[in-house]
């Protein structure tokens, strides 16, 4: 009987030993990934661009630790998913600092912090947060939660839909109008996110839902945008269909499609690159969600930010952010090798700033 206590005693001394080298490890990788050397990050080597007409450097004060008490490093037992969460993100973010010291890729994962991009970016000032906002990857949930949490509605449920993107009346700020001193307070101190998705598959969601579905309030899509792509890329000039995924192809693929996107105006964000709408490498942001985990992500951004028991990120349906492989492989089927390679090249940055891999397809 003593030699089987004696034994029993050993395993739990074994299983505690065990445990103190596991929580070891994951300390050792949290301070790795959370400390690395600022002045590394290549967004902070030039000065910040805040508007399209004055260029002001960016005061480099203390970043405050926008997270919850749960996140810190307080010696409290932290649960496995947290702890597994919390890593994949901090991987998210080492990534996009590595690629933004990529200088073959610098001219592909760098802009300026214009007024363009100060628009994308919505403002809470009551918890101190900022959402860029990406579409076709759910971002109209993440509106509701802001407003929600800026005091406009008191649940999301209470929101209607025709007041979401009416952001005379839904509450929501945009960053571009504050001065230059409170802009640059803001992106210093507060807590900043951004949600990203597979760049084919988003192109394929905006080419759905603005030239073949065409929601009845954004006429332009159909009316204007659509024939100036057709007049400009399809090869067939006798064939009479509407914009084409091809013909869309083609139009985002072309080195020289700006000067069609300045007749089009903002109408673009659907579908310019995420560097392009939140310069994720001269901006600091907190976290970076994706789409194809966003059950996991949306928690973990509301924990974060420290606001998980003022409000819950709507329910998602099931599938609904699921990468689906077959959909993009079946839109690119009758596409061009050379179509897709140029697409690719404009969008190579978003796809190795956020950890996407090159198609398939591409690769055949």
């Amino acid at each position: 009987w003593l030699m089987s206590d004696n034994m029993h005693h050993q395993w739990l001394l074994l299983a505690a030993c065990f445990w103190v080298i596991f929580m070891f490890m994951v300390a050792s990788k949290f301070i790795t990934l959370t400390f690395k050397d600022p002045d590394g990050y290549g967004a902070k080597q030039e000065p910040l661009v805040l508007t399209a007409v004055t260029k002001v450097e960016e005061v480099r004060g203390p970043q405050e630790k926008h997270w919850p008490e749960d996140f810190q490093s307080t010696g409290k037992t932290f649960s496995g998913n947290l702890i597994r969460q919390h890593l994949v993100h901090m991987e998210r973010l080492e990534l996009l600092r590595n690629v933004c010291r990529d200088t073959a890729l610098r001219n592909l994962s760098h802009t300026a912090v214009s007024k363009f991009v100060l628009d994308r970016i919505f403002v809470c000032d009551k918890h101190k947060i900022l959402f860029c906002q990406t579409p076709k990857v759910g971002n109209t949930q993440w509106k509701k939660v802001l407003i929600v949490l800026n005091g406009a509605f008191s649940s999301i449920e209470e929101i209607p839909e025709n007041i979401v993107h009416d952001h005379e009346k839904n509450g929501l700020p945009r960053l571009s109008s504050f001065t230059d001193a409170e802009i640059r307070k803001r992106l210093n101190l507060y807590f900043k996110f951004f949600i990203v998705r597979d760049p084919f598959e988003r192109l394929i969601s905006a080419f759905k839902d603005k030239f073949v579905h065409n929601p009845r309030f954004e006429p332009w899509y159909r009316h204007e945008i659509a024939p100036g792509i057709i007049r400009k890329y399809r090869k067939n000039r006798t064939e009479t269909r509407g914009l084409q995924f091809e013909d869309f192809v083609r139009y985002l693929g072309d080195p020289n499609h700006r000067w069609l996107d300045v007749q089009f105006g903002d109408h673009i964000i659907h579908w310019v690159t995420y560097v392009e709408l939140c310069a994720p490498c001269e901006i600091t942001y907190s976290v970076i969600g994706h789409h194809e985990t966003l059950e996991d992500d949306a928690p973990y951004i509301l924990k974060a930010a420290g606001i998980d028991h003022l409000v819950s990120y709507p329910t998602i349906p099931p599938g609904i952010t699921v990468y689906n492989r077959t959909k993009v492989e079946r839109y690119f089927s009758g596409i061009s090798k050379r179509d897709i390679r140029r697409l690719y090249a404009r969008f190579e940055g978003d796809f190795k700033l956020f950890g996407y891999r090159e198609p398939d397809f591409l690769l055949n």
